[in-house]
C-alpha cells in the first residue's frame, strides 16, 4: 500500500512538473505552421500532412528518442545535458582531443537552454492571456499588461521556494490534460476522417509535393515537441517509471487528441486557424479555459526557471561558472533552490522579449532554434554512450543514430532560417552563455596550472616545522587541488611567523556524478607533524557546506574533531593579472578578470562563518 501510494506521489508531481512546456505547446504549435511567417492554405491535404508529420515527429524525437533510448543514460538517476555531459567525460579522459569536443558540445547545450528558459515563460504567458482576444476583441489593449503582471509575480515568488506552490501543480496539469483531450475527442467525433492522418503516408506526401514550403513549415511544427527534452532533465526528481508511465498512458494521448481535434476543427471551418485551440472550446467554456491555460502556463514556466537554476547550480558546481548565491529553499528537498542573479536575469531578459515581439506569433519565430539545437546535440552524446558504453552492435546503432541526426538537423536547419525574424535573441544568448562558461572554465584551468608551478612542496613546510613556533587552535587552509602547499599558508608563516598547532590543507573536488554518499564524502591523509590533507567530495548537483564536511572528521578516527567556532580559516584570494604569453586571447583575459571579481566570496559560498575567516591576498598571471 505504502508503495502504491509513493508511485501515486511520483506519477503526480511529474503531470505537475515535467510536462509543463511540452503540455502547453497546442496553444500555438498548429496556428503558427499554418498562419506563421510561412503560412500555408488551410485544406484537407496540408492539415492531414502537417498533423502526420508532428505525430510522427512527437513519436520519433520524445517517445523513442528521450523515453526509450536517452532515459537509459541517465547519471546515477540525473539527466539533463550537463549530466549527460559527465557521463560522457567519464568514457573520455584517457582522450583529451575528444574530451575537449564532447565538453564543448555540453556547454554550449547548456547555454542553448539559457536561451530556451527565456522564451518559454515569454511565448506560454502570452499565447494563454491572448484567448482573450477570442472572447472579445475589445480585451486586445490588456494582454501584455496582463502577460507582464502574471510573469512579474511568478519570478517575485521564486525567492520563497516552490515546495508549496508544487502540490497544486499535479491536480492543475491533470485537470489540462483532461481538458486537451476531452475537446480533442469531441472534435474528431465530428470529423473521424482526420485520423486518416496517422498513415504515415500523408506526411511523405506533404513532404514530396513541395519540398521547399514542407522545410520552411519544419520550423513551426517542431513547436510540437517543444519541452520534450524536459522529461530527460527532470529524470531525477520523479525517475524513469513515473515520467514513461504517465507519458504513455496519459500525456501523449492527450496531446495527440487535441491536435487532430485541431485538425478537425479546420477541416469543417478553415477560419478557425485564427485561434483552433480556444475554438475548440465551447463558447461557455472560454473564461475558464483562458484561466486554466494561464495556469499551466505559469507552471510551464516554473518548470524552465527551477530547470535554470538547476543548471546554474550544476555550472558553479563543475567549474563552468563562478561561485554565485545559490539559496536552500528547502530542507527536505536539495532540488529546491533559488540562485537571485540567474533569477532576475531571466525576468529582465523576459520582459524585454514580450514588450519587443508582442505577440506569441513573434516570439514563435525566435522559439525552436534554442530547443532544435539542444536536442542534435543530445543525439551526438548520446552517441558516445550507445558506442562506447552499451557497445551496441554497430548495425543496429549507425541507423539508430543516423536517423535522429537526420530528423534532428532538418528541423535545426528549417529554424536557422528564422535568425532574423526572432530566432537570433536565444543564439546571441547561447553564444554569450557559451563564451562565459568556456573561458570561465579555461582561466580556472590556466589559474589551477600556474599554482601548481608555484607550488612549493608541502614537504618543505614540514621539513621545517619543528623550527617555527605553533600556536594554539586549529587553522584550515582552502587550497587547490595540488601537492604543494598552499599559498595563504605560505604567508602566514612569512608574516606571522607561526604555524598553528594543528594545520589541515582542504580541498574540494566535485565529482562527475550527482550526489556522494556519505561514506564517500572525505580522504584524509595524515601527512605527519600534525598536518592533514583533506579531501571533501561533492557531486554536481549538490551545496558544499564546509562546517558540516568537518564535523564528519571527528568519526574517522584520526582524532579530528573540529570545532568550526575555534577554528581559523585561511582563504587564498588570487589577484589575476594578465600576462603577454598567456594562451588567452587579451579580451577573454579581461572576461576571465571580470568574472573573478565579480564571483562570490568563497566564505559564504562554502558556509564558512565569517568572523572566523582570515584572507591573503595572490598576485599570479596567466
Amino acid at each position: 500500500m505504502q508503495q502504491n501510494q509513493k508511485l501515486s506521489t511520483l506519477l503526480l508531481g511529474a503531470i505537475g512538473v515535467v510536462y509543463g512546456d511540452i503540455g502547453t505547446s497546442p496553444l500555438y504549435a498548429l496556428k503558427e505552421t499554418f498562419a506563421g511567417h510561412h503560412p500555408l492554405p488551410v485544406i484537407e491535404s496540408n492539415i492531414l500532412g502537417i498533423l502526420s508529420i508532428m505525430f510522427w515527429t512527437i513519436m520519433l524525437l520524445v517517445s523513442v528518442k528521450y523515453v526509450i533510448v536517452i532515459m537509459r543514460a541517465d547519471n546515477r538517476g540525473e539527466g539533463g545535458s550537463l549530466a549527460l555531459l559527465a557521463l560522457v567525460n567519464t568514457l573520455t579522459k584517457t582522450k583529451p582531443k575528444l574530451k575537449v569536443i564532447v565538453t564543448s558540445l555540453g556547454l554550449f547545450a547548456a547555454a542553448l537552454f539559457y536561451g530556451d528558459s527565456m522564451i518559454t515563460p515569454a511565448i506560454s504567458v502570452l499565447s494563454a492571456v491572448e484567448g482573450l482576444n477570442v472572447i472579445a476583441p475589445h480585451f486586445e489593449t490588456y494582454v501584455l499588461p496582463i502577460t507582464v503582471i502574471v510573469l512579474t509575480l511568478l519570478f517575485i515568488i521564486q525567492k520563497r521556494g516552490t515546495g508549496v506552490v508544487g502540490l497544486a501543480f499535479g491536480p492543475i496539469m491533470i485537470v489540462w490534460f483532461l481538458c486537451l483531450a476531452t475537446f480533442g475527442l469531441l472534435s474528431i467525433a465530428k470529423s473521424p476522417q482526420v485520423l486518416w492522418a496517422l498513415n504515415p503516408q500523408h506526411a511523405f506526401h506533404f513532404l514530396s509535393a513541395s519540398p521547399k514550403i514542407a522545410f520552411l513549415t519544419l520550423g513551426s511544427v517542431v513547436l510540437a515537441v517543444t519541452g520534450g527534452e524536459a522529461l530527460y532533465t527532470d529524470m531525477g526528481h520523479f525517475g524513469k517509471y513515473p515520467i514513461r508511465l504517465t507519458w504513455f498512458y496519459f500525456v501523449l494521448p492527450a496531446l495527440v487528441l487535441n491536435y487532430f481535434g485541431q485538425g478537425a476543427l479546420l477541416l469543417n471551418d478553415p477560419q478557425a486557424i485564427e485561434n483552433p485551440f480556444y475554438l475548440l472550446a465551447p463558447a461557455w467554456a472560454l473564461f475558464p479555459m483562458v484561466l486554466l491555460a494561464t495556469a499551466a502556463t505559469v507552471i510551464a514556466s516554473q518548470a524552465v526557471i527551477s530547470g535554470a537554476f538547476s543548471v546554474a547550480n550544476q555550472s558553479v558546481q563543475m567549474g563552468f561558472l563562478p561561485r554565485m548565491e545559490i539559496r536552500q529553499t528547502s530542507d527536505k528537498s536539495q532540488g529546491q533552490i533559488y540562485v537571485p542573479f540567474t533569477n532576475w536575469t531571466l525576468y529582465l531578459a523576459v520582459i524585454f522579449l514580450i514588450f519587443t515581439f508582442q505577440t506569441s506569433s513573434n516570439l514563435a519565430a525566435a522559439y525552436g532554434i534554442a530547443v532544435t539545437g539542444t536536442m542534435t546535440i543530445d543525439t551526438l552524446l548520446i552517441a558516445f554512450i550507445i558506442v562506447m558504453s552499451w557497445r551496441w552492435p554497430l548495425y543496429l546503432s549507425i541507423p539508430l543514430i543516423g536517423i535522429f541526426l537526420l530528423v534532428d538537423f532538418a528541423y535545426f536547419a528549417a529554424n536557422a532560417l528564422k535568425i532574423p525574424q526572432g530566432g537570433w535573441f536565444p543564439l546571441g544568448v547561447a553564444v554569450l552563455s557559451f563564451t562565459v562558461l568556456s573561458t570561465w572554465k579555461r582561466g580556472r584551468s590556466l589559474l589551477f596550472a600556474e599554482i601548481s608551478r608555484q607550488a612549493v612542496p608541502i614537504q618543505v613546510v614540514l621539513d621545517s616545522a619543528d623550527s617555527i613556533h605553533r600556536i594554539e587552535g586549529t587553522a584550515v587552509f582552502l587550497t587547490a587541488p595540488t601537492e604543494g602547499a598552499p599559498s595563504s599558508l605560505l604567508h602566514n608563516i612569512k608574516h606571522n611567523q607561526v604555524l598553528h598547532e594543528r594545520n589541515i590543507l582542504l580541498t574540494v573536488t566535485v565529482e562527475d556524478k550527482p550526489y556522494v554518499t556519505p561514506g564517500n564524502r572525505l580522504l584524509i591523509d595524515d601527512l605527519g607533524k600534525n598536518f592533514y590533507r583533506v579531501r571533501v567530495f561533492y557531486g554536481f548537483m549538490e551545496t558544499p557546506d564546509i562546517p558540516a564536511a568537518l564535523e564528519l572528521c571527528g568519526s574517522w578516527g584520526w582524532g579530528l574533531k573540529i570545532d568550526v567556532m575555534s577554528t581559523s580559516f585561511f582563504i587564498s584570494r588570487a589577484l589575476i593579472v594578465s600576462s603577454p604569453k598567456s594562451s588567452m586571447m587579451k579580451w577573454r583575459q579581461q572576461l576571465f578578470q571580470a568574472l573573478s571579481k565579480n564571483g562570490m566570496n568563497a566564505s559564504d559560498f562554502f558556509k564558512i562563518p565569517a568572523n572566523r575567516v582570515i584572507e591573503m591576498g595572490t598576485r599570479i598571471e596567466i
